[in-house]
């Protein structure tokens, strides 16, 4: 027999580890279910005596007649095939935005609507908080997202408590309504509801009781004082004026301050994980109208994208990147030629997210047989300044 170079590596693996030809193939095997010695009857009967799965696979492969006639790597996929069936295998993973839409996709919005660090994103999410997930996971705890709903009713984020965020991540997530947002940009200032809670937070000076003056006793005053002692002791006005709340002080609304984290026994607690989805404060809010935000991502399969579209772009600010997402193309299709018409956006692209994912292992790389062809369609572009008529 020639003997092996170098170069010419044995295809296959005996036991142990060791060498061997790989001389064998499968073009002589005949798959008419006869093979298998060993019976359903038999299987189910050593499920009851408590066989287990690992036990099962060794029985079916020792009373497989052709098991030995196939090759090294027909043989691993006859093995994982019946591991599958008899001694399945959980794995567990930590749930984020990868495992509930196809990857592409997502990542497509996220990076077309240019959502990073310190970034104020304004989202329309009907479907579930995937979206909403997704930016604040990769805000990672800078930046805000709002999440914004037609009507009175908030749209369900339930999906953000399988993403795991952090508190610093949780409590960057807002909703509001569109109405609200809306009323801002037109108005170009807080609107009346939020300037009267601004108002009302701040303390008049006449409403101040002066504790310190009723509960200090009467001192006498010394009368005999010079002109000039008393031009030196002339008593300065007070300062009442309240500083203005700093911006991030919403995040701590809802809190449980560490004093109040004790249990009845005294020993200290877990605090409390804020609620994602809160109403921003009227300080954001304001913030917000003033400034616009920096992006837009819309994932609202039930809704008419273009009056829904033409409704946001104006809360964003100029030079903002925006990305829509439907599953069907004829609703971008018009929303971009309305978009086009109005002169609202420039750099207008509808994209299709294709994937195709491999399997790649040892002499047997190809697609997978069974593929999610289907990942949507993305609208894209940058929102400008409509010209006047």
């Amino acid at each position: 027999m020639a003997g092996i170079g170098s170069d010419d590596k044995p295809r296959g693996c005996g036991a142990g580890g060791q060498a061997q030809d790989e001389t064998r193939d499968n073009r002589s095997l005949v798959d008419n279910n006869t093979a298998q010695t060993l019976s359903s009857e038999d299987i189910e009967a050593m499920k009851r005596e408590g066989t287990s799965g690992d036990a099962i696979v060794e029985a079916l492969i020792a009373n497989s007649s052709t098991f030995g006639n196939k090759t090294v790597f027909s043989q691993e996929k006859y093995k994982l095939k019946k591991q599958k069936k008899y001694a399945p295998k959980v794995l567990l993973r930590r749930p984020s935005s990868r495992r509930f839409m196809r990857v592409d996709a997502l990542s497509l919005l996220l990076s077309m609507a240019n959502v990073g660090a310190y970034s104020d994103v304004l989202a329309v999410d009907m479907v579930g908080g995937l979206v909403v997930g997704a930016v604040a996971e990769r805000l990672g705890g800078t930046g805000y997202v709002c999440s914004t709903y037609l009507g009175s009713a908030p749209s369900s984020i339930d999906i953000i408590r399988m993403y795991n965020l952090s508190s610093d991540m949780t409590s960057r997530i807002f909703q509001a309504p569109l109405g609200d947002l809306c009323s801002l940009q037109s108005a170009g200032d807080a609107p009346s509801v939020l300037s009267g809670s601004i108002q009302s937070n701040v303390v008049e000076p006449a409403a101040v009781p002066d504790e310190s003056l009723q509960s200090s006793p009467a001192k006498p005053i010394n009368t005999e004082v010079s002109d000039g002692n008393a031009q030196s002791m002339t008593v300065q006005p007070i300062n009442m004026e309240v500083p203005e709340p700093a911006m991030d002080d919403h995040l701590n609304q809802g809190d449980i301050s560490m004093s109040d984290c004790k249990g009845s026994n005294g020993n200290s607690i877990a605090p409390k994980a804020p609620r994602a989805g809160k109403a921003p404060s009227a300080e954001r809010m304001k913030y917000w109208g003033e400034h616009g935000f920096s992006s837009l991502i819309v994932a609202a399969p039930d809704h008419e994208v273009e009056s829904v579209v033409a409704d946001l772009l104006p809360l964003l600010s100029y030079s903002a990147p925006f990305a829509i997402y439907h599953q069907y193309l004829q609703p971008l299709a018009t929303c971009m030629h309305s978009l086009q018409v109005s002169k609202m956006a420039i750099g207008l692209q509808i994209t299709e997210p294709w994937l195709r994912e491999y399997q790649v292992l040892p002499s047997r790389t190809h697609p997978h047989m069974q593929m999610n062809a289907f990942g949507g369609y993305i609208l894209s572009g940058i929102r400008i300044h409509k010209p006047d008529p």
